[in-house]
């Protein structure tokens, strides 16, 4: 027979290798003989023992095995084949002398693909040689195409979480915008007005005061009615406490404006380009916003915050961007901090009190400004330090965490900034935000 026109004919790899483990020379003789003349490699072994070894050493493709050996037969080799995890896609074929029935099912049930009854036909023994080496080459190439295709899901699963994440930053710090912008400017005209009117209050008050001097200069002795209305409303006291009246009045103005304006500095709308900004200001106006959460309360002392700013330029950035990075590891920070205070008094807390440092640093020879964000809160653990940076990710019960946070400030970090965003920490340890930002 013409073994290579059957080859092409039937499309049989010429580089698959075949284990033939038979016990007879004979047959091992006349198979390798039909084998190699149609283009196969061929490897021998007279028994199970020493073919579980080859297999060990070089897996071949497909494997044909006799039956009936001694120490191991074919049956408990199979076995063996098909429990390794590294062997049980071989694909088995038994040769056999015994055709009954039984031993074909007992065969199959341990994992065997086919039975071939000696003596066999040669075009039978090509024919099924080819078909299960068809197969296993059919499901090799479905499990790359399968790999490959959840590795493009995945892919795909991974940029379109980006996108809603970006989606959600972009419409967040929009409406956030459009909200401060428009309250800005609703506070600002009464603040203004306000802030206005008293310094002609206070120039109107001068007059006054220096109006009443005179009187008394002038007439030191009044009518009865009015020394009794001047100690009644203590005259002295209202003209020495009016002053600071007014100037209390100015700086609840002053500070309603610095509000305003932190607000304005934290929300800032973004352009499709960076711009320079002061990193320091950012940070400061993320902590005035916060300053409610930093107050002191019946439960505990003020949290303190202590910074140490480096000096160094304006940095090119999205400012409004970085905000939102900043308000999210400091409010981050404060919940830490809350969630330690849990079971101690005040005065314990008070021994212990709550902090949180700010450093930034000019990294020159790295042309990098590195900003660190620490607290003494009860620490991040490893695990949770693996996941911290997923999106959904939360630690906070149902409802009072988004999982968005911190995943948003890494995209904002890394991929809008080209910068790092790293945490280090330990339970009960406190725990430390480190974001690098290139100068350029």
């Amino acid at each position: 027979m013409n073994y290579q026109l059957f080859k092409e004919m039937h499309h049989i790899p010429g580089s698959s290798l075949i284990l033939v483990v038979d016990d007879t020379n004979t047959n091992l003789k006349i198979v390798f003989e039909i084998l190699t003349n149609a283009g196969f490699e061929v490897i021998t072994e007279v028994n199970g023992e020493k073919a579980l070894k080859q297999v060990e050493s070089r897996q071949p493709d497909l494997i044909l095995l006799d039956v009936m050996m001694p120490k191991i037969d074919g049956f408990e080799t199979c076995k063996k084949l098909k429990q390794n995890s590294e062997t049980c896609d071989i694909p088995v074929i038994f040769m056999t002398g015994n055709s009954d029935t039984d031993s074909k099912i007992q065969g199959l049930s341990i994992g065997a693909v086919d039975y071939i009854t000696k003596p066999f036909n040669q075009e039978e023994l090509l024919a099924r040689i080819k078909t299960h080496l068809q197969l296993r080459n059919l499901t090799k190439t479905l499990e790359k195409r399968v790999a490959e295709r959840t590795a493009a899901l995945s892919k795909a699963l991974k940029n379109l979480q980006e996108s809603q994440l970006q989606l959600v930053q972009t419409e967040k710090m929009s409406a956030l915008g459009q909200l401060v912008a428009g309250v800005a400017h609703e506070i600002n005209n009464p603040v203004g007005f306000i802030h206005g009117n008293l310094g002609h209050a206070w120039v109107y008050l001068q007059a006054m005061i220096k109006l009443i001097d005179l009187y008394q200069q002038y007439y030191p002795h009044p009518v009865a009615e009015i020394q009794e209305e001047i100690a009644a409303m203590d005259l002295q006291y209202i003209l020495s406490d009016l002053p600071n009246l007014i100037y209390s009045m100015k700086e609840g103005v002053q500070r309603i404006r610095n509000i305003s304006t932190s607000l304005r500095n934290f929300s800032r709308a973004d352009s499709d380009r960076k711009v320079y900004c002061d990193i320091h200001d950012g940070i400061d106006s993320t902590i005035m916003i916060l300053k409610h959460r930093l107050k002191a309360s019946e439960f505990r002392p003020q949290i303190e915050v202590i910074k140490y700013y480096d000096n160094f330029p304006q940095i090119k950035c999205f400012s409004g961007q970085l905000n939102q990075v900043f308000m999210n590891l400091l409010a981050n920070a404060i919940d830490a901090l809350e969630e330690s205070n849990l079971g101690r008094s005040y005065d314990e807390i008070e021994a212990c009190p709550n902090k949180i440092w700010i450093q930034t640093s000019l990294i020159e020879n790295k042309n990098y400004v590195l900003i660190q964000i620490k607290d003494n809160g009860v620490g991040i653990s490893t695990d949770v330090q693996q996941k911290i940076f997923d999106n959904l990710f939360t630690t906070k019960p149902v409802g009072q965490g988004t999982g968005l946070g911190l995943s948003i400030a890494r995209q904002i970090v890394v991929d809008k900034h080209g910068g790092t965003l790293d945490v280090n920490s330990a339970p009960g340890q406190g725990s430390e935000f480190l974001i690098t930002i290139p100068i350029s």
